[in-house]
């Protein structure tokens, strides 16, 4: 068994890095090599034992024909000398001793005292040598000795298989260095194959690695063994996909940079407009409404300025909620002291007084404060739901809600209008939702509401050390 050892042979493929060498799963060469050579020793062993029962066999069958020809030639010569009891005796003794030693039988004649009067001599083949006691009894057949009486003696028979058991140990001593000469060819040459066959792994296995590392630029080729072929077609695929995966995930991190650019300049835009709109415009309608309120104080017995004012007074008070309105689409009102909740009520309820067709249903409840961009974000998204609502709609109930769980905070508009067409084109207001949740590493969908309609469910992450920036309530 120690010798298997000699044929396992270490192998690059399969190694982990990391790992210690005595951690170090055995590789797919090894596994391989080990099987073909323990097949090898199974066949060789299967060959040896085949080969070890026709020799017992055939040992036995020698002997026993060797033992049937002695018996019968000692069955005449003793027939002669008890019929001779003067004579026999001395003439069955020289024959004994003419023959000299038996075929594969040793001859002992034993006088009726018991004492050895004769015994055949040793075989000369391969003089003084015998094979190991345990490859005897495993090989040598186990014969009867057999008896004759010769009168006042008696001859005794035994078979005796130490020569062709001999013939056979060197027999097998041969077979043996054949077949470990037979082996180690073998190990060699299934070394060689094992290793030949395998030797694209490595290749396979560098690419693999430049594909950890993000490089999917390398391309297997053909090896023209069906099994690796298919291995490398598929990585082939996988590559080419992740590669164009990989430039597209590019493209749109730089259009979402893009996009997150255009979108802070337009915040900044707004920003900029509501406050020329709050300090110019709202300035001057507040001028204007002094002086007309000064001018319908002053004009009571004067009807016609008096009711100029008067129109001029309202006409001012509809542009003051004008101006307020779009003070409230430009910048929302997220701020210590104003937060998403109240923002969010407040814009449902603007809405509401510009659109009193649509009855609207708004429940804000977070739990704790957003931050200021996920604020904007959401009211964003809920002024472009609800300008979808009124514009495309043609729904007459539309519900709000927004709620805060401890990680997430969730918008979800649905109306009962006519609902989304299953072939119809998103547009750029829905786009650009979409772009604006995927900013935050949020989820944005669209379906069904219960009664019919559109349902739109937005939900963004909500970190946990976020802090609210202080923009102050806008009127």
């Amino acid at each position: 068994m120690n010798s298997t050892a000699t044929f396992l042979w270490p192998s690059s493929f399969g190694r982990v890095r990391g790992r210690t060498a005595r951690s170090r799963p055995v590789s797919l060469a090894s596994r391989v090599g080990f099987v073909l050579f323990a097949a090898l020793i199974v066949v060789q062993a299967a060959g040896i034992a085949w080969w070890l029962g026709e020799t017992r066999r055939a040992i036995r069958e020698e002997v026993h024909a060797a033992s049937q020809v002695a018996q019968q030639w000692l069955v005449v010569l003793v027939s002669e000398t008890l019929r001779d009891p003067d004579e026999g005796p001395a003439r069955l003794m020289g024959h004994l001793r003419a023959v000299g030693r038996l075929r594969a039988n040793r001859l002992e004649v034993v006088a009726a005292d018991g004492r050895l009067l004769h015994v055949s001599p040793e075989s000369t083949y391969k003089a003084g040598r015998f094979a190991p006691a345990w490859f005897s009894d495993w090989v040598a057949p186990t014969l009867p000795v057999r008896r004759f009486d010769a009168g006042d003696r008696e001859i005794l028979l035994r078979p005796d298989a130490s020569r062709s058991v001999l013939d056979a140990w060197d027999d097998l001593r041969a077979v043996a260095g054949g077949v470990l000469l037979a082996l180690l060819a073998a190990a060699v040459a299934t070394r060689w194959a094992v290793q030949r066959a395998l030797a694209p792994l490595a290749e396979i296995d560098r690419a693999l690695a430049r594909g950890t590392e993000g490089r999917f630029d390398q391309r297997l080729p053909s090896y023209r063994v069906a099994e690796l072929d298919r291995v490398a077609t598929s990585y082939n695929r996988l590559a080419a996909a992740l590669d164009k995966s990989r430039d597209r995930n590019l493209r749109l991190e730089e259009d979402q940079a893009f996009a997150s650019a255009v979108q802070a300049r337009l915040e900044d835009e707004r920003r900029l407009i509501a406050r020329e709109l709050h300090d110019e415009l709202g300035q001057g309608i507040a001028a204007v409404r002094a002086i007309s309120g000064a001018i319908l104080q002053r004009s009571a017995d004067q009807p016609r300025i008096h009711a100029s004012a008067q129109a001029i007074l309202a006409m001012t008070g509809q542009m003051q909620d004008g101006v307020r309105a779009i003070l409230q689409r430009l910048r929302p009102s997220i701020g210590a002291g104003c937060g998403l909740d109240q923002a969010v009520s407040e814009y449902c309820r603007i809405w509401s007084e510009i659109h009193p067709h649509v009855a609207i249903d708004c429940s804000a409840s977070s739990a704790r404060p957003a931050s200021a961009r996920i604020g904007i974000t959401v009211l964003r998204l809920l002024q472009e739901s609800l300008t979808n609502v009124a514009r495309h709609s043609g729904a007459t109930r539309v519900a709000v809600r927004v709620a805060m769980t401890d990680d997430t905070l969730e918008l979800e508009v649905s109306d009962n209008g006519c609902g989304l067409p299953a072939q119809a084109v998103p547009g750029f207001g829905l786009r650009g939702m979409r772009e604006r949740v995927a900013e935050l590493q949020g989820e944005f969908r669209l379906g069904s509401a219960p009664g019919g309609g559109l349902r739109i469910t937005t939900r963004l992450p909500v970190p946990a050390n976020q802090e609210e920036s202080d923009h102050g309530c806008h009127a």
